[in-house]
């Protein structure tokens, strides 16, 4: 998205089952950081041992995510070259999030952030999810954990 005439970029992990933004990160670079911050988000206990997919990215096969990835016991997985498909899930919420965020107020890049947080709280606490029996991703997530 672009923001004060510059580009802004968000780096998202999604847990495919729930549907929830588990981690993210905001930044004006498209550089490594912006998915190391990504990582470093989320909870080391809750996915420990879990499968990060992403599409085939520079950012994604450089040594130093891979080492981070090995470091939270997370194992990697990738699109085949080519395939959008593979990244539907996560196309589906951009989507979603260029239509409901409204940013034009913001006056400063922290602003942006903070709007960008307000946004996954919402997403994640408050927006109904057709195709999680009209449940938040929260409420979905914690109804498949009582089984």
């Amino acid at each position: 998205m672009k923001f004060n005439h510059r580009f802004v970029y968000l780096s998202t992990v999604k847990d495919i089952c729930s549907g929830q933004i588990v981690a993210w990160y905001v930044d004006y670079h498209l550089h490594l950081p912006l998915v190391l911050k990504t990582l470093e988000k989320l909870n080391k206990k809750y996915f420990n041992g879990a499968l990060l997919h992403s599409d085939q990215g520079w950012h994604y096969t450089h040594p130093t995510y891979i080492k981070q990835l090995l470091d939270l016991n997370i194992t990697q997985s990738m699109s085949r070259k080519g395939n959008c498909i593979d990244n539907a899930s996560m196309e589906s919420f951009f989507g979603h999030m260029k239509d409901e965020i409204e940013y034009a107020d913001c006056e400063s890049f922290e602003d942006l952030r903070k709007r960008v947080d307000e946004y996954m709280y919402y997403y994640n606490h408050e927006r109904p999810q057709w195709n999680k029996n009209k449940m938040t991703p929260i409420q979905y997530r914690d109804h498949m954990l009582s089984y």
